[in-house]
């Protein structure tokens, strides 16, 4: 644990009111879960897991790592696979906050591992429901991923004994702020976690001037991820609906830059006459609303892949309104548009479309992603848009000249490569957390490591 200052009554009197509101307001919450499990958001025969119960825990040493929603709890399989290896003796309890996140680990989670995994969603931020969360499990080590900062289940692992190490770790320029308005608690609960290891080093400073001392940057773990799944079935299917097309993919695509992705399309339909567009929502619920609105663009030439439909030669636009398929859309796409990046949304992640050979556009917004933004444009790995008109010129040159592909996408490779070591430089950090493995099972390590 960090020797940081705890801030005495400056951080117990805001942390106890915190601790105060969140059971007043427990009472209220079974509503609020209710409403969600009707929206979808929430399974309505795990809202129990939510209140920390559902315990099963495993024998033998347990790590706890959470993930809130899809980014953190994908960018943890490396992660999990790393330390699986390093301790043939360790179970695993992954928590997630939403269910898509859930979902796409079940899909995702490797067949090897899975007798040595549970997955709970995480309790909500109530000291009761912190309290029978950690004694049913009784973890012996927790990872909490990016920026998860809950008060109560930090403190209540805290006086628990439990060793805590925040990883992936990124503070915003204006959470760092936020934070800094209460230095007191901030200091509590970032000198909490025993080992910090942020994403970039000004990410890493932000977190030492909160109160994680020793806090370091080794690099981002969603750049060192196994590369996106895809179905062979769909696969094969959906490249024999397009057949010879060039493909412009918009993955990932945020309000505002659909109309700027068919704004393109239409420029370059005499340069392109068999142009297929796919649009993939970040949110997939926009399906249906996309879709109608690009009717109005191009009559009768939309189809929408929730509704069992797949491109046929008239489609102009197919709107891949669906869950966990990027993997899919990468790999038939001559070129795609990062989304979040044409509108100030900070980006997601250019590395998926990289690491599955598809050239990279980016707009102006990469915030979320900077540093390997920027160092893809710099190597030649990804071309930035400022609008639809460059966004128009630059699938073009892309789609129509082989060499130009094959050099983005061959810088790309290159940049993914140097992040393969991450996942197990910090299972090693995450390994000295734990307890000592039994003596039965230090043979099997020697074996595994001369075998």
């Amino acid at each position: 644990m960090s020797g940081a200052p705890d801030g005495g009554w400056r951080a117990a009197l805001p942390l106890a009111a915190w601790r105060g509101a969140t059971t007043l307001g427990a009472a209220l919450l079974p509503l609020w879960l209710t409403h969600r499990a009707r929206l979808g958001k929430e399974d309505p025969a795990r809202l129990g897991e939510r209140r920390g119960a559902g315990a099963d825990r495993p024998a033998g040493p347990l790590l706890w790592l959470h993930g809130a929603s899809v980014g953190e709890s994908q960018s943890a399989l490396p992660l999990l696979e790393a330390l699986a290896e390093l301790r043939p003796d360790l179970h695993f309890l992954l928590t997630t906050g939403t269910l898509t996140a859930a979902r796409l680990l079940e899909d995702r989670l490797p067949a090897s591992l899975r007798p040595r995994v549970r997955h709970r969603f995480v309790p909500l931020d109530v000291p009761a429901h912190a309290a029978r969360f950690l004694d049913g499990w009784r973890p012996d080590a927790a990872v909490l991923i990016e920026s998860e900062i809950w008060p109560n289940l930090i403190l209540a692992a805290r006086a628990r004994g439990v060793p805590l190490a925040l990883v992936n770790a990124r503070v915003s320029a204006g959470s760092a702020r936020g934070w800094g308005r209460l230095p007191a608690v901030a200091r509590r609960l970032f000198g909490a976690f025993g080992l910090v290891i942020a994403q970039t080093e000004e990410d890493a400073a932000r977190l030492r001037a909160l109160g994680a001392e020793g806090a370091q940057s080794w690099g981002n773990l969603k750049f060192a991820a196994r590369p996106l799944p895809a179905p062979r079935a769909a696969l094969r299917a959906l490249r024999e609906a397009i057949g010879g097309r060039p493909v412009l993919l918009a993955a990932s695509t945020h309000p505002g830059e659909e109309a700027q992705v068919a704004a393109a399309r239409a420029q370059l339909q005499e340069r392109l006459p068999g142009l297929l567009t796919i649009l993939a929502p970040r949110h997939p619920e926009r399906g249906p609303a996309l879709a109608r609105e690009l009717e109005e663009a191009a009559p009768g030439a939309v189809a929408r892949r929730a509704a069992g439909d797949l491109p046929g030669p008239g489609t102009a636009f197919y709107v891949a309104d669906t869950i966990g398929e990027l993997g899919l859309l990468y790999r038939v796409a001559g070129v795609a548009l990062i989304g979040g990046s044409l509108v100030p949304h900070g980006g997601q992640n250019p590395l998926e479309a990289a690491r599955l050979g598809c050239p990279v556009l980016l707009g102006p917004h990469t915030d979320n992603f900077a540093t390997i933004a920027a160092r893809m444009v710099e190597e030649g790995a990804a071309e930035r848009v400022a609008d639809s008109g460059a966004l128009a010129e630059a699938a073009a040159a892309v789609l129509t000249e082989p060499d130009r592909a094959r050099s983005m996408t061959s810088a790309a490779a290159r940049i993914a490569a140097d992040a393969g070591a991450l996942p197990e430089r910090m299972a090693a950090a995450i390994e000295a957390l734990l307890p000592e493995p039994a003596p039965a099972w230090d043979g099997i390590r020697a074996a595994t490591a001369t075998g």
